[in-house]
């Protein structure tokens, strides 16, 4: 028998079940965990148990034994066993969000794991006569919520609408309703104003608004525009455009002509740098989940035509840290959707359908 021959086999064979030690990354509220993951075969979460201060996946695949000790907050420790992934919170931590990145190009397939801060356990009572303090609130969720265009950019303007006026109406309406459900609302505009003296810095400042503190999702609203007989709702998270009417789309909404143009190009050198970075590709994966739920919701309650959901190089959603998207509730110059825009009745449906939808993303009733 040929030994050495026996012997690289085995180890090849060994580090194919291979897990590496997580990467780790410290963000405000939370910290991510990034594992690679073996090559083949496609890599499912079969179940999840939370036991704090203990998560246990386990996963389709076997995995070689391996553990080690984390020092990041919120984390404690992992270790690895055949296909179960063990991961030890810090106190003060838990409501583990899990994903399987899939494989990109020369980028292995992930495990990515969020582990998130919660509110710290009652105290129990001191004998002491002075009674025992109250423990600090949870944190509320707080999200950003864009009426698009505003004061010298009325956006599509039709015989029936302003663009500016309905998503300012639907907008707001998006606030009182996630407010009644204890959601921290940040506006870029509550009145009929812009945010900068050009198109660039308008959407800049947009943009910046969830970048600072800890913001949990982005949502840029927007109203369509095309043939008198168009239809439906549309809604985008940041990635390259598919076809070229999307690439005018974006060109339109970042602000048309030769501004529109170049902060297009801008947004897709954006896009394109965004595969190699599993960081972002993980905000992409949380911004097509938020994306999936907003089209859904608008589709139940509106019963407009499902024109689904893409990506595209909106300059307003390329810089926010978090789930960012933006949502076309429908055509403004159609001879059916326009009327119905204009409507405190309709607007109303879509102010539903969008915070049913982030209150779900948020996983909040």
């Amino acid at each position: 028998m040929n030994w050495r021959l026996f012997l690289s086999v085995a180890v090849a064979l060994w580090f194919s079940l291979a897990l590496a030690a997580p990467r780790v990354g410290t963000h405000p509220g939370y910290t991510r965990l990034v594992f690679d993951l073996p090559g083949t075969p496609v890599v499912r979460v079969q179940s999840k148990k939370v036991t704090l201060p203990y998560l246990t996946l386990r996963l389709n695949t076997l995995l070689r034994a391996e553990r080690g000790t984390l020092k990041a907050p919120g984390v404690v420790a992992y270790s690895v066993a055949g296909s179960a992934v063990n991961v030890t919170f810090a106190p003060g931590y838990g409501n583990p969000k899990i994903q399987v990145v899939p494989r990109q190009g020369s980028l292995p397939q992930r495990l990515v794991i969020d582990v998130v801060r919660v509110a710290p356990p009652k105290p129990a009572p001191k004998p002491a006569a002075k009674p025992a303090p109250k423990p600090k609130p949870a944190p509320r969720p707080r999200v950003v919520i864009d009426p698009g265009h505003g004061g010298m950019d009325p956006g599509m303007v039709s015989k029936y609408l302003r663009e500016k006026d309905v998503t300012l109406s639907v907008g707001l309406r998006v606030r009182e309703l996630l407010r009644a459900k204890g959601v921290d609302v940040v506006m870029t505009r509550t009145t009929d104003t812009h945010l900068g003296a050009s198109k660039r810095t308008d959407l800049d400042a947009r943009s910046n608004l969830a970048r600072a503190g800890t913001v949990s999702a982005y949502i840029s609203i927007h109203v369509n525009a095309g043939s008198p007989g168009s239809r439906g709702v549309e809604t985008y998270y940041f990635g390259q455009p598919l076809s070229s009417d999307k690439r005018a789309l974006a060109i339109q909404e970042n602000g048309a002509g030769s501004i529109g143009q170049e902060l297009t190009r801008k947004a897709a050198d954006t896009a394109q740098n965004l595969l190699g970075d599993i960081l972002s590709q993980a905000k992409v994966s949380f911004s097509r989940d938020l994306a999936s739920k907003v089209q859904a919701s608008l589709v139940q309650q509106t019963g407009a035509p499902n024109r689904g959901i893409h990506t595209n190089t909106f300059y307003v959603i390329r810089n926010p840290n978090t789930a960012a998207i933006l949502t076309e509730i429908g055509f403004g110059n159609s001879d059916r959707e326009g009327p119905l825009l204009a409507t405190k009745a309709y607007q109303e449906k879509v102010a539903r359908g969008i915070a049913q939808a982030i209150l779900a993303f948020l996983h909040l009733k």
